[in-house]
């Protein structure tokens, strides 16, 4: 039993006198991406209550007003990645967000939860506080703006009290004149948790730099300005020898430890490498996203957004079903309201074609649709599917006939040993939803989230490219055969 108590509310004030009467024995859910983990290993001790507001309206808005950009508490990893405004706005943010995860994560975890987990690693922390963010806390006491450079009071842990929910993130818009940059350097190019991490804002005045502010992940208890590093730019051109300066002078600050992804020697060499390389980046201009276009998403049409609330709050235990919709089919199950999704599909619902694979949103075999988006099971609590649509490997053949994706798994024998397999096709047919004829780009971005334990990409690959619509041919487009 992962929890005792599972309410989804409607409404923030909801929530907050939820946690005014459990305090330290509860926890707010909305990603899940964290908190999961922690409750399946049991290093989460005392928390009893998980309190979902993944169905409040109106969280996961991003407005602009006056120069400042405000993100709601639901907002995850892909709306910022999906919001074109923030590769102007907001570009180190947005990069920082593309490095999260694969597409699954992304549509479940949120900007605030990854503030509040506070961990030095996660990626999002670092351009934020470089960009100047503020944190809105509100309790059923009132309501406190805390600058998110306050906000750490030490490695794991932050400034919120029990009563207190996060509803939003603020901070200043980039300007024309606002040159900034993520940099992350990772064990793999997806699902890499960081060796180091660097965010570079500059306010610039022509060719020299007003103002600059460098923030540093991974190599101290919290996210971690280097003031030396800051002052060497400033007033300065970006030259060579300048640049060369600053990356030193950044280097020297932080005491990074020794640990499974680095040691502190490599930490500091690379420190100098990142903010050399992203210094160097930025006396070119500020950078294209790397995703381009239109990247694999997996949200589907509504784009992971609260469309369609729960009329009413519910509280789960273990007197109260779980009415949902899974493939197309309502039901009712009164087993499983404290575990993962992953398993009350496998365990509660008989349905065991979604594999149990890492149980920690790392290899993908878990991937189901919730309300339409690609989502990990293993990092969504079970009660989630409460008054939602569930789509499970089973629910992709229709009318007797197997999905294009399917089809093509079989005519390409992408199906080897058969465990990932479900994951894929999963990724895939959402894949085919957004982009009917993908580039290889597009499919290596949808199952960066996947892990074939066999290797054998090729044969998926080609799969996936078999199963998209073909390009009309010039000839067919002229009415020739």
């Amino acid at each position: 039993m992962l929890w005792k108590n599972y309410y989804t509310v409607t409404s923030v004030e909801e929530a907050l006198g939820l946690l005014a009467d459990h305090r330290e024995t509860a926890r707010i859910i909305a990603g899940g991406t964290d908190i999961m983990i922690e409750l399946e290993r049991g290093s989460r001790k005392g928390v009893t209550a998980l309190i979902d507001i993944t169905r409040v309206p109106g969280l996961d808005d991003i407005t602009v007003a006056d120069g400042t950009v405000t993100l709601g508490a639901l907002i995850t990893h892909n709306h910022i990645v999906g919001d074109k405004r923030m590769t102007t706005l907001a570009l180190p943010l947005a990069q920082a967000c593309w490095e999260v995860g694969a597409p699954q994560i992304r549509n479940r975890a949120t900007i605030a939860g990854n503030l509040i987990t506070a961990s030095p690693a996660n990626d999002t922390i670092t351009p934020l506080m470089a960009l100047g963010a503020s944190v809105v806390l509100r309790s059923n006491a009132g309501e406190r703006t805390v600058p998110l450079s306050d906000f750490y009071s030490g490695f794991r842990q932050n400034v919120m009290q029990p009563d207190e929910m996060m509803i939003a993130i603020t901070f200043p818009a980039m300007t024309d004149n606002t040159r900034a940059m993520f940099y992350k350097l990772g064990l793999r190019r997806a699902q890499a948790i960081s060796v180091v991490n660097a965010t570079v804002v500059l306010q610039m005045d022509g060719d020299t730099i007003q103002e600059a502010k460098i923030t540093l992940g991974s190599v101290a208890p919290t996210i971690i300005h280097v003031p030396d590093a800051e002052a060497a730019l400033a007033g300065q051109p970006l030259t060579r020898e300048v640049i060369d300066n600053a990356a030193r002078a950044a280097a020297a600050t932080p005491t990074p430890i020794d640990d499974v992804r680095g040691t502190a020697e490599y930490r500091s060499e690379m420190v100098r490498v990142l903010v050399s390389r992203v210094l160097r980046q930025l006396a070119n201009g500020n950078p294209q996203p790397v995703w381009g276009q239109n990247p694999a998403m997996l949200w589907g049409e509504k784009q992971a957004k609260v469309h369609e609330p729960l009329p009413q709050p519910a509280a789960h235990d273990e007197s109260v079903a779980v009415e949902t919709t899974i493939n197309g089919e309502p039901v009712q199950i009164t087993t499983g309201q404290n575990v993962s999704l992953l398993d009350f599909l496998r365990d509660h619902a008989g349905l065991p074609g979604t594999k149990v694979g890492c149980s920690e949103g790392e290899c993908g075999a878990c991937t189901v649709f919730l309300d339409d988006v690609a989502v990990m099971s293993c990092m969504v609590p079970a009660p989630r599917a409460h008054g939602a649509n569930i789509v499970t490997v089973e629910g992709l053949r229709a009318n007797g006939s197997l999905h294009p994706i399917q089809e093509a798994f079989v005519a390409e024998g992408a199906v080897q040993c058969g465990y990932c397999t479900p994951g894929f096709l999963m990724a895939g047919a959402k894949l085919l939803e957004e982009h009917p004829t993908p580039t290889k780009e597009q499919i290596q971005q949808s199952i960066s989230g996947n892990l074939c334990r066999c290797t054998g990409y090729y044969k998926i690959v080609s799969a996936f490219e078999k199963a998209g619509k073909p390009v009309p041919t010039e000839e067919h487009t002229n009415g020739i055969d």
